[in-house]
């Protein structure tokens, strides 16, 4: 396939190294103006992907490209949802995705650290890849042959045996091989059920556990922090300056009083006169009485003075119980959005929650997985409410997270460099807890990847990159999971009259594409995992899952070569019908070629088929009582 690509400068640098080597043609200038893009020759091309890192520009240039080539299927780099579908809706052949959001599942996955291999989301479904180890205890050792794994609620897609390597492509092993010890199986089901830990509900602390917390934060309290305390008091919190003020006007007064009253009547007590000072302050209303009388020996200026005292009382108590409403209405809307405490054990620490980390939450948040967040500043109480949060410096955040039990660590900064050098930390605390990775640079992601074996690098721009490129093959990328160190794209048909997927059956569409269908759905019925018997019809959707080169495949109409044929060697003549429509249930053959072909038995099935078809074929035969075998398609004598 020849690539042609447009810069606004010449790069300084390459970062893929063979680049270069890959590209037909690079055009330096605006990718927004219509004499650079018929420099690309954009009217010859058959798909045109923009992303730049402004999406106005991707935007623009889209309407640029559309309007040289109104057929041209364009692939843009852009976050907005609506406005994306508008621009669906208005230029066709259109798809959108957004390069933060794509790697999201494979980190949040990959902290999973269990058998789960991937999570994808159809309609009401959810479907969950697995790749789990066969011991001597496994209740399919010894027991169950592969296929009898398939069901309507789960399909096998990969096996490996002791004798035997694990195939990067779906349907390379043998259906009909043991399940034994040692053995590791791949296979994706639907379940209804939560994956992760579930949340536990919340305990009263008994007073002991409340001790011990007060006595941890005593032991982390530094003293050295008290000038910065108070320095913060004046400068950022207003009411409580306020309230500072307040209070220390009262005390000032209080001791005045009750130093002058000694003063005047020493042979008061100081009790006495602190107690006569503050009664003031509060209000002295039985003076009022004693002023009606002339026997009253109190002085005249002593009254004004509790006239002073009363008034500035009156006005301390006022702002006091002002501030203190305050205080109660803030505090009753913090409760809120008061964060859950931070997890004791088998959670994940996830470090880092700029886009593509909030994305990771999310998705761990949905497989109620016990969590907890690290921040390097403040996030609004709307975002993530319910996550517990760690707001300090990501270096000094390991030491409050429960680090040493905890079940997994994901770093996902978006400093490659610091998420490295966090990641070694992490492992040096836990080294039992399992490490992710994001990383940006290819090379680098690699590089890592071989001299950390124990940590997860995933790179987020190349598992972008295999997105985008499949969308130049398939409708729509609905997401992508790492699956033996190989990228898998959910990818989403819509059958139409001029698809190489009009009238196959589905096994016809796995087998030959090597793709696994996980969802159908027309006008009549939707089914997660469909049969294999199911044909697609105009109109249909198609959900698979399936790698870049699949979709080249299927864009291109090119199935693999059908290899086999079955032999039907004997037969019982009262299950000869019934042989005759399993014929044409599976292979989509004519009722009237596989009844003549049962008649002429022993004879050979004409019609070439996919191995697993084949074996399919078979097994079905047998329930007829049908003796068949599999011969391969070249052995066939040519008439």
């Amino acid at each position: 396939m020849q690539i042609s690509a447009v810069d606004l400068s010449p790069p300084k640098s390459w970062e893929v190294q063979n680049l270069p080597e890959l590209l037909e043609d690079l055009v330096i200038g605006d990718c927004r103006q219509p004499r650079v893009l018929q420099q690309a020759q954009v009217d010859r091309c058959r798909a045109v992907l923009m992303v730049t890192d402004n999406e106005r520009i991707n935007i623009e240039a889209a309407f640029a490209v559309r309007l040289i080539h109104p057929q041209v299927r364009l692939i843009v780099r852009s976050s907005e949802q609506n406005l994306n579908q508008l621009l669906d809706q208005q230029l066709g052949n259109f798809a959108a995705l957004e390069i933060t959001d794509l790697p999201a599942s494979a980190l949040a996955i990959a902290a999973l650290a269990d058998e789960t291999q991937g999570l994808i989301s159809v309609g009401q479904q959810l479907l969950r890849v697995v790749h789990c180890a066969i011991d001597s205890n496994h209740r399919w050792c010894d027991r169950r042959l592969l296929y009898e794994l398939n069901s309507r609620t789960r399909r096998v897609l990969n096996h490996r045996s002791q004798t035997t390597e694990l195939s990067t492509q779906f349907y390379q092993w043998n259906p009909n091989a043991p399940i034994q010890a040692g053995d590791w199986i791949t296979y994706i089901e639907i379940t209804q059920e939560s994956i992760g830990q579930t949340s536990v509900p919340k305990r009263q602390k008994s007073l002991g556990q409340h001790w011990r917390n007060w006595q941890r934060q005593l032991s982390q309290f530094d003293r050295n922090q008290i000038p910065i305390g108070i320095q913060q008091l004046f400068t950022q919190h207003s009411t409580r300056r306020l309230a500072l003020l307040v209070g220390l006007t009262v005390l000032i007064l209080v001791m005045i009083g009750t130093m002058l009253l000694k003063a005047t009547h020493f042979q008061q007590s100081w009790l006495q006169s602190l107690y006569v000072a503050s009664v003031m302050l509060l209000g002295s209303y039985d003076t009022v009485f004693g002023a009606l009388s002339t026997d009253d020996p109190i002085p005249l200026w002593m009254r004004f003075l509790n006239l002073g005292y009363m008034l500035t009382g009156t006005a301390s108590i006022a702002i006091l119980y002002a501030l203190l409403t305050e205080s109660l209405l803030a505090a009753k809307f913090q409760l809120l959005h008061k964060r859950p405490p931070i997890p004791q054990q088998n959670h994940v620490v996830l470090i880092g929650l700029e886009r593509v980390g909030r994305q990771v939450a999310r998705v761990l948040q949905t497989l109620n997985q016990s969590m907890v967040g690290v921040s390097d500043s403040a996030l609004e109480p709307s975002v993530l409410p319910h996550m517990p949060l760690v707001v300090r410096d990501f270096h000094d955040a390991l030491a409050n997270v429960n680090l040493a039990a905890a079940k997994s660590v994901v770093v996902a900064t978006d400093n490659e460099m610091a998420n490295l050098e966090i990641g070694l930390m992490a492992h040096a605390i836990n080294p039992d807890a399992a490490l992710v990775i994001q990383t940006f640079d290819p090379d680098f992601s690699q590089n890592i990847d071989h001299l950390l074996p124990y940590a997860r690098v995933l790179c987020s721009y190349s598992l972008a990159a295999e997105a985008f490129a499949a969308a130049v093959f398939g409708d729509h990328i609905l997401d992508l999971l790492r699956l033996q160190n190989q990228t898998m794209l959910v990818v989403e048909y819509q059958v139409q009259p001029d698809d190489h997927l009009q009238g196959l059956f589905l096994d016809e569409v796995a087998y030959g594409y090597g793709v696994l269908p996980i969802f159908y759905q027309n006008a009549a019925q939707v089914l997660p995992l469909p049969p294999d018997n199911t044909k697609l019809q105009t109109g249909d959707r198609l959900i698979v899952l399936a790698t870049v080169e699949s979709l080249q495949q299927i864009d291109r109409g090119e199935p693999l070569p059908r290899k086999w044929q079955v032999s039907i060697q004997s037969r019982t003549a009262s299950m000869a019908f019934e042989s005759a429509r399993t014929v044409t249930r599976i292979t989509g053959c004519s009722l009237s070629i596989a009844t003549q072909l049962m008649e002429q038995v022993p004879s050979v099935l004409p019609l070439p088929l996919y191995r697993h078809q084949a074996l399919r074929l078979v097994r079905e035969l047998s329930k007829t009582q049908s003796q068949a075998a599999l011969i391969p398609y070249s052995d066939v004598p040519s008439e």
